[in-house]
């Protein structure tokens, strides 16, 4: 990895953190749990697209271990693993679907990431709880990450790999 691209990872990871902080200021008037919007995902579903599932795994995972460091604790930090890397890897397997698109991605890593969180949500605490809001969540991962998905297709369109860094 050269000076650039390290340097540019460094920089998304750090536009992703400052999305998640922003993300936790935005308070939604909703009673659900574990709403978010996902502008975190932003930057991983870009670097997917621009570089690839390895740039995408480490800038997601370090966001994630320094999001619980900095502003969370054991638990957020538990449910965000659990989350991200579902996500994460059927976002992989989803790209390369035929007839892939990046809000398609997007969309599937949003109501992954909600499914992964109600995984570990009923193995510490109540099965019937994540069972209640899985069809709750499920569409907030529907609109939220297909948001987010046409989002990062016009940043994708609009900023091109060549204007970012240069592998060489």
């Amino acid at each position: 990895m050269n000076g650039k691209k390290t340097a540019f990872l460094g920089l998304m990871l750090t536009l992703s953190l400052i999305l998640s902080y922003v993300e936790s200021l935005i308070i939604l008037p909703a009673v659900i749990p574990g709403i978010r919007i996902g502008l975190a995902n932003l930057a991983v579903v870009f670097l997917i697209y621009r570089y690839g599932a390895k740039e995408g795994l480490l800038v997601n995972v370090l966001r994630i271990l320094l999001s619980a460091l900095l502003f969370g604790n054991a638990f957020g930090l538990f449910y965000s693993l659990a989350g991200g890397l579902l996500s994460f890897f059927c976002m992989i397997l989803v790209k390369k679907l035929p007839l892939s698109s990046v809000p398609l991605v997007s969309l599937t890593g949003g109501i992954t990431h909600n499914w992964g969180q109600l995984a570990a949500a009923a193995i510490l605490f109540s099965p019937e709880t994540a069972i209640y809001l899985f069809p709750l969540l499920t569409l907030t991962g529907l609109l939220c990450g297909t948001l987010n998905g046409f989002i990062a297709a016009v940043l994708l369109k609009y900023i091109k790999k060549e204007q970012l860094c240069s592998d060489t």
